[in-house]
């Protein structure tokens, strides 16, 4: 299926490495979490030592105990627990938010490793992600319309054209990043707001892993074209 090409300017803002993901983690999480290890009362600890408190009950157990606890919190409905009790151990040496083949589940693997990462003082992998800003300026200012559903595919097409062929992006991506289906981009991008909205242009806050756009902070003003994705219609 062919495809009308958009161009844009793309220009990097900014660019930072994160070890935390901001606002991952509320007081509400830290306190279900105190609740899976038994502890009692944690409605009574006040607001600013939750935090606190949660990492000192995991210590109080194996470091794979804790990271059983945390998967089966995060992750209720996706896995079960002999899927739990393999990635608990799997979690001690290997970055799960980048190696395992489940894309929608990096970003909750990311958050479990980064809180056991602290709460374990470097027992587990140290975390790494992105977080930046881009410009995107289109030539036409009705192709802004491309983002206004489903952002991240137009949003990724672009950002791959300022990463080297050799990034992880093109070369395992190259076939969506051309084609009209990119349903993994949302699990590629993990988080995605809009900071700004002009008539010919819009500025994106992009949060992800390094995994897959470390490169970025490399990338100058550039000039590249995009689509969006083609959903496809039911039949009746």
């Amino acid at each position: 299926m062919s495809t009308t090409e958009q161009k844009f300017t793309v220009e990097r803002l900014s660019f930072t490495s994160l070890t935390e993901l901001p606002d991952s983690w509320q007081n509400s999480d830290y306190k279900e979490l105190l609740k899976k290890m038994n502890y009692e009362n944690p409605d009574d600890i006040s607001e600013a030592e939750l935090k606190d408190m949660c990492l000192m009950s995991f210590t109080d157990l194996e470091p794979r105990e804790a990271a059983e606890i945390v998967l089966g919190y995060l992750f209720p409905e996706q896995l079960n627990d002999g899927q739990i009790e393999n990635l608990s151990h799997q979690m001690l040496t290997e970055k799960l938010w980048e190696e395992n083949p489940e894309l929608p589940l990096h970003q909750g693997f990311y958050k479990a490793t980064q809180l056991l990462h602290t709460a374990y003082n470097g027992t587990f992998p140290r975390t790494q992600a992105v977080e930046f800003q881009v410009k995107c300026t289109a030539e036409n200012p009705e192709d802004l319309a491309l983002f206004a559903e489903a952002p991240e595919a137009p949003l990724l097409r672009l950002l791959a054209q300022g990463l080297p062929d050799s990034a992880l992006l093109n070369r395992l991506f190259s076939t969506h990043l051309a084609g009209t289906e990119f349903e993994e981009a949302k699990s590629i991008i993990w988080e995605l707001k809009t900071v700004e909205k002009t008539d010919t242009s819009i500025t994106f806050d992009v949060m992800s892993s390094t995994n897959w756009l470390e490169d970025f902070k490399y990338a100058d003003t550039y000039e590249a074209t995009t689509h969006a994705d083609v959903v496809a219609e039911t039949e009746e």
